[in-house]
C-alpha cells in the first residue's frame, strides 16, 4: 500500500483544496512565486482528480493532447491527437514530481468547513476527521467534476443486478455476455457504450435528450512528430498555439444563429453517413440548436448503433425492478447490468450542501448563493476575504481546454497576493458593486447565446440560468485576468498590538520569499495573545 501523508500542520500561508489540475497547477505557481509555505488538502489518496476517477473504458479528453497540458511543461511525446485518461494522469504524475509538489498535498482527508476570522484575517479550515489548520489564503480548486450524480429513478435501489457509475468503474465486473443497459447519453457513455458493445450479449442506450457528436481526429502521433516536438521546442508551440485558436474559433457560433445552422448541417450529414435504421438516425438527431448542450466528439458513438445487439430508448424509464427496466410506454426489458452515465453534480449547491464556508459576519456561502452561484471573474466571492476559486461561476467552457483558464487564474490569484503585500494589507475583499456588475454583464451576454435557445443542459440553474460557461472569448477572459482592478476591492489592514515574543513561528517551514505577515499570521494561528483593533480599508 502506497504510504502518504495525512497530518496537517497548524498553519500554513495557503490552503489548496483539491489535488487536480487546478490544486496542482496553483500548488506549482506559488513556488514559482517563491510562496512555498501552501497545503494541498486532497480527499483521495492519490492525485488528479478527474482523470484519477474516471478509468471507464474508452474514456479520453475531448481537448487536444498538446493543448490539455500546462503551459509551462515540456511534454513532447503524446500519443494521439486526444489522450487516453491514463496518459493524462501519467502527466499529472510526473509533473507532481518534476515540480515535487508531493510533500505539500495531505492525502485522504475531506474538507468539510472553513471559517474565517475577520479578527485575525485567517481563515480556519476543518477535515472530515477532526483536523483544522489556519491559513490567510484559501483556494478552492475541487473543480465541478467529483461528485457523481445518480438519478432518482423509482426502484433503483432494489435492483439485483450490478450497479456502477461511470466515474466509479469496477474493472474486476466481467461485462462479456451481460445484458446491459446505460442510462444517459452524455460525454461518457459515448465514450464507453462503443467499447464494450462487441464484448456484452444486449445493451440497451437509455437516452433522454440527443447530443449533437462530431468527428474525432484519432491520428496517432508518429515517430518523427515526437522527435520534432522534443527537439525543436519552438514548433511544438507553435502548433500548440494553431490548436489553441483553430478551437477558440468554435466560440463565433455561440453568438451567431447562421455560423451554427451551417455547423449543424454538417453535423447531420455525420448523422446520415454514420447511421443505417432512418428511424434510429431520426432519434439520435437533436431536435435544439447545436452549441445548446455540450458538443461530443467521437467516431465510434453512431456507428456502434448498427450493431444488432444495441438498442436505443428512447421513451424515458417508468420504474426499475429486480432484473429490468420498464419502459413509459410499459415496456419491460431484461437487464443484469446497469451503467450510469449520468454525469456529476456541477452546481456548487449540490456538492457543497454540506460544507460549513462562512465569511465576514453573518456571511454563509450557500445563504449568499441560495438563488445560484455568483463570483467576480469566477476568482473571488465578496464577503469571502482572500478566499479564491479555480473554475468558480461562470469560467468554465465548452470550446476550449479549461486549463488555458485555470492558468489565468493562477496568474490573477498570484497577482492578488503581490498587491495585498505591496499595500501592506491583510485581507482582500471584493466589492458587491463590482460583483454584481460583472454577474450581470455575463447574464445579459448570455441571453443573445444558443445556450438560451430552449434546450436544458447542465450549464443551468433549475430556473434556467447559466452559472458555468464563459460567454466570451478565452483571450478576453485572460485579459481581464491579466491584472487586478484594485479599485474592485477593499484593501484591508487589521491593526495589532506587537506578538509576545516567546510565541514565535518555529512550527511553520521555512517559505523563504514568503508574503508579509505571514509570520504574524502563524503566531496568531498558535494562540498568540496579540490584540485587535477595529480593521481599516486602506482605498
Amino acid at each position: 500500500m502506497k504510504e502518504f501523508n495525512s497530518t496537517l500542520p497548524k498553519y500554513t500561508d495557503t490552503v489548496i483544496i483539491g489535488a487536480g489540475l487546478g490544486g496542482i497547477g496553483m500548488g506549482i505557481g506559488l513556488q514559482k512565486a517563491g510562496l512555498s509555505d501552501y497545503i494541498i488538502i486532497e480527499k483521495s489518496t492519490e492525485v488528479g482528480g478527474t482523470w484519477r476517477d474516471n478509468s471507464y473504458p474508452g474514456c479520453a479528453c475531448d481537448v487536444q493532447s498538446h493543448l490539455y497540458s500546462y503551459s509551462f511543461t515540456d511534454k513532447s511525446d503524446w500519443s494521439k491527437r486526444y489522450a487516453p485518461w491514463n496518459e493524462i494522469q501519467g502527466y499529472i504524475l510526473g509533473t507532481v514530481s518534476e515540480y515535487n509538489v508531493r510533500p505539500n498535498v495531505r492525502f485522504g482527508l475531506e474538507v468539510n468547513s472553513a471559517v474565517f476570522d475577520e479578527k485575525s484575517a485567517t481563515w480556519t479550515v476543518g477535515t472530515m476527521d477532526g483536523q483544522t489548520i489556519q491559513c490567510r489564503y484559501f483556494v478552492l480548486a475541487t473543480g465541478p467534476l467529483h461528485v457523481p450524480q445518480f438519478p432518482k429513478i423509482k426502484g433503483l435501489e432494489s435492483f439485483k443486478g450490478k450497479v456502477m457509475h461511470s466515474a466509479q468503474w469496477d474493472h474486476n465486473y466481467d461485462l462479456r455476455g451481460k445484458k446491459v443497459a446505460s442510462i444517459g447519453t452524455g460525454g461518457s457513455a459515448i465514450q464507453y457504450v462503443p467499447e464494450i458493445a462487441p464484448e456484452v450479449e444486449h445493451i440497451d442506450v437509455y437516452q433522454r435528450t440527443a447530443a449533437w457528436v462530431i468527428p474525432r481526429d484519432e491520428r496517432p502521433y508518429s515517430a518523427a512528430s515526437k522527435w520534432i516536438f522534443k527537439n525543436i521546442p519552438s514548433l511544438r508551440r507553435l502548433y500548440r498555439s494553431r490548436l489553441y485558436f483553430t478551437n477558440e474559433m468554435r466560440v463565433w457560433p455561440i453568438f451567431n444563429e447562421t455560423l451554427a445552422k451551417g455547423v449543424e448541417f454538417l453535423a447531420k450529414r455525420f448523422i446520415n453517413m454514420q447511421v443505417k435504421d432512418p428511424e434510429t438516425r431520426a432519434k439520435l438527431t437533436p431536435d435544439y440548436t447545436i452549441g445548446c448542450k455540450r458538443i461530443l466528439i467521437s467516431n465510434k458513438w453512431y456507428k456502434t448503433f448498427n450493431r444488432k445487439n444495441v438498442g436505443l430508448v428512447t421513451d424515458g424509464i417508468q420504474e426499475i425492478r429486480e432484473n429490468s427496466i420498464v419502459d413509459k410506454n410499459g415496456v419491460e426489458r431484461e437487464c443484469d447490468t446497469i451503467i450510469l452515465g449520468t454525469g456529476f453534480i456541477v452546481d456548487p449547491r449540490g456538492y457543497m450542501d454540506k460544507f460549513n464556508l462562512k465569511g465576514l459576519p453573518g456571511r454563509d456561502i450557500l445563504v449568499d448563493w441560495k438563488d445560484g452561484a455568483e463570483a467576480y471573474l469566477g476568482n473571488t466571492v465578496t464577503g469571502y476575504p482572500n478566499m479564491f476559486q479555480l473554475v468558480g461561476p461562470n469560467s468554465g467552457l465548452g470550446h476550449n481546454s479549461i486549463i488555458f483558464m485555470i492558468e489565468a487564474q493562477i496568474h490573477y490569484i498570484l497577482e492578488s497576493m503581490k498587491e495585498a503585500k505591496a499595500r501592506g494589507v491583510d485581507y482582500l475583499n471584493v466589492k458587491k458593486s463590482a460583483q454584481d456588475d460583472f454577474n450581470n454583464e455575463i447574464q445579459e451576454r448570455i441571453k443573445g447565446s444558443v445556450w438560451t435557445s430552449g434546450c436544458s443542459s447542465w450549464y443551468q440553474q433549475d430556473d434556467g440560468k447559466n452559472f458555468v460557461l464563459w460567454p466570451y472569448s478565452t483571450l478576453a477572459f485572460w485579459r481581464r485576468n491579466k491584472n487586478v482592478i484594485t479599485s474592485h476591492y477593499d484593501w484591508v489592514k487589521i491593526e495589532a498590538q506587537p506578538a509576545s515574543s516567546n510565541n514565535a513561528s518555529a512550527s511553520k517551514k521555512d517559505t523563504g520569499d514568503a508574503i508579509s505577515k505571514a509570520d504574524s499570521k502563524a503566531t496568531s494561528a498558535k494562540g498568540s495573545s496579540a490584540k485587535t483593533e477595529n480593521p481599516e480599508v486602506i482605498a
